[in-house]
């Protein structure tokens, strides 16, 4: 298995998912067997798209 860059990292982004998945009415539990792709998808690329946000404000 591959050795995670930053362990602390988990935490953060896990509860960084749950807030997108919030505010986008995905409903994440602890098992999310019962989500679409779809849905999946939908939170993995909003969550992409706001951290490539944040970089290039923080460039500028």
């Amino acid at each position: 298995m591959a050795q995670k860059l930053v362990p602390e990292s988990k935490n953060g982004l896990s509860k960084f998912k749950t807030e997108v998945a919030n505010e986008m009415g995905v409903p994440f539990t602890d098992y999310n067997g019962n989500l679409s792709s779809k849905q999946c998808g939908s939170v993995g690329g909003e969550m992409v798209k706001r951290m490539v946000s944040k970089y290039e404000k923080s460039l500028k």
